[in-house]
């Protein structure tokens, strides 16, 4: 027993440690889609402000593949001292309900330290399909059931539990594309190749003002003040088809809760710099910080509701 106490101490004392001279180094950001997407925009935005504030470079490192899982997985088994964060979407709480043979527990294995945004989507098509409605294509998809396409970040990303959640509403039948990042998929509806994407704002949003997509609702559950002329998917007529992309930061479940709780405020932070508030305005990102607490609560509710989407529309990992 007194050997078992002596052990915790020196646990305790090595975390304090840490704490007290972290960071001493560069911290890396994985982000699991690639750049270009609105993840990653998100963790650059803030990742600059954050890197001046802490003294130390903030390295982002893209990880794409198998809808996040394979960033959140190189996450999860790394050193939990807080120079391996996880920068993830909404797609996170998803992806245990579709992927059965994770390399990682969510729950165990990960652990929250804030919500960094909350983003539209927006449902955009290529502008030669003559498509200006969500009723139009929801007429082109029933007129023709199992033949229009639509286009993911990947199996189990954001945007494709909302493409799958408004499939669901909207009674039609469409065939996924998955891609490994947005930037691929937003290729592919340019280029007519697929019919519609559930794009992230800030990515789409230059593209929909160039005049190289259609925007025709975006996802949440009012409109986005970057595009106030454009619908949400519930006002176009499709209740209950409402959904929110949200980005987070994540770390392994070990990493002390004194470098947590440091992660957190220079996050909050980084939020309040006008800098940043501009910037994230014009993209048409809200701030959404949660403290670990509520944050690792919140991904809990929302894996809860990800499980009953999925097994509704059958949602399952190729």
């Amino acid at each position: 027993m007194k050997r078992l106490i002596a052990t915790f101490v020196i646990a305790l004392a090595a975390c304090a440690a840490l704490a007290q001279v972290y960071p001493a180094k560069p911290i890396r950001f994985i982000v699991p889609f690639t750049a270009g997407s609105g993840t990653d925009i998100i963790a650059r935005t803030l990742g600059e402000a954050m890197s001046k504030s802490m003294g130390q470079p903030i390295v982002i490192d893209n990880k794409p593949g198998a809808g996040g899982t394979i960033g959140a997985a190189q996450v999860a088994k790394s050193e939990p001292d807080g120079y391996t964060v996880l920068i993830h979407s909404s797609g996170h709480a998803l992806n245990p309900a579709i992927y059965p043979n994770l390399s990682y527990d969510t729950l165990k294995d990960l652990t929250g330290v804030t919500t960094l945004a909350a983003l539209p989507n927006v449902m955009v098509v290529s502008p030669e399909r003559g498509w200006k409605t969500v009723a139009d294509v929801i007429a082109a998809a029933k007129a023709r059931p199992g033949q229009l396409n639509y286009a993911s970040a990947g199996v189990g990303s954001a945007t494709h539990m909302n493409a799958e959640k408004f499939k669901l509403q909207a009674g039609i039948d469409a065939v996924h594309v998955p891609f490994k990042g947005t930037p691929e998929a937003i290729t592919d509806v340019i280029g007519g190749r697929d019919d519609w994407f559930f794009a992230p704002l800030l990515a789409a949003l230059p593209l929909i003002r160039d005049g190289k997509l259609q925007a025709l609702a975006v996802s949440t559950p009012t409109r986005a003040p970057t595009l106030p002329q454009v619908p949400t998917t519930v006002e176009a007529g499709v209740p209950g088809s409402d959904y929110t992309f949200w980005v987070g930061m994540i770390v392994p479940a070990a990493t002390p809760a004194a470098v947590v709780k440091r992660l957190n405020e220079e996050v909050l932070k980084a939020l309040a710099n006008p800098d940043v508030k501009e910037r994230m305005a014009k993209l048409g990102a809200d701030p959404f910080p949660l403290s670990p607490e509520a944050f690792n609560a919140y991904i809990r509710t929302e894996m809860d509701s990800a499980a009953r989407i999925a097994k509704a529309a059958n949602l399952k990992a190729q």
